[in-house]
């Protein structure tokens, strides 16, 4: 990962444009091609950024950036453009380099489930009928180029469907199991790839944007799965 403390103008165009004026900022390039512009008064969330695939090209300022005003050319000493697989653009347009370091992470583990959820996907893994008829477990962990997706099952006719895992089902859920969906049905031989958000409760948002990307939602009983809720000593 390299960090970049920089004073600089950012200027994004795409399907909207926006623009951040000349200030100091951190520039973050992670070692996927990521790169994001923050700032230092909203927590984790960047000002501006680019998923990859993309690529970062660095050059001299040209005499005439037109991404700039009149008065600021003079100060500009680097153009970073990034360029997405969209045709997506984020210019960052550098005055000054105050800060410049690389740092090697290595292997990321992943997020450690806790002990319920970790459980949950267990017991699902076990019983994938949970899901419907005739669907089987391909595999549990199912790797992807931004991590591993909790479950890929086959549904009754043999077509691939990713699972989702969450104890309690956030919009956060959602966004993940929509990223992977994203990228594994870049691949051929899987494609087309239907996802399902699967959790003991999913907040009423999560179920609409769930919905609006074509997710399955599916809410489920943990203490059934572990067969301690058996539905036949039930009074009602």
């Amino acid at each position: 990962m390299r960090l970049v403390i920089a004073r600089c103008q950012v200027d994004y165009g795409g399907k909207l444009t926006a623009h951040l004026p000349m200030s100091t900022r951190l520039i973050m390039i992670k070692a996927d091609g990521a790169v994001s512009v923050h700032a230092d008064d909203r927590a984790y969330k960047p000002l501006n950024w680019m998923t990859p695939p993309c690529t970062l090209t660095v050059q001299d300022a040209p005499e005439d950036l037109a991404a700039t005003t009149s008065d600021l050319d003079e100060q500009i000493q680097q153009v970073w453009t990034v360029r997405g697989a969209d045709k997506d653009t984020l210019q960052i347009a550098i005055a000054e380099i105050i800060d410049d370091h690389e740092y090697e992470l290595g292997v990321e583990p992943g997020l450690r489930k806790d002990g319920v959820e970790a459980h949950l996907q267990a017991l699902l893994a076990e019983n994938p009928s949970t899901f419907g008829e005739g669907y089987t477990l391909v595999r549990r962990e199912y790797p992807t180029p931004i991590g591993p997706v909790d479950l890929m099952l086959h549904d009754a006719q043999g077509a691939y469907v990713a699972v989702e895992v969450k104890r309690r089902g956030e919009i956060d859920g959602v966004e993940q199991l929509t990223r992977y969906l994203e990228l594994m049905n870049r691949d051929p031989l899987i494609a087309p790839v239907t996802g399902v958000f699967a959790a003991q409760e999913i907040r009423p948002q999560a179920r609409v944007l769930a919905a609006d990307r074509g997710i399955t939602c599916l809410t489920v009983d943990y203490d059934a799965l572990r067969g301690i809720d058996n539905s036949e000593e039930r009074l009602f």
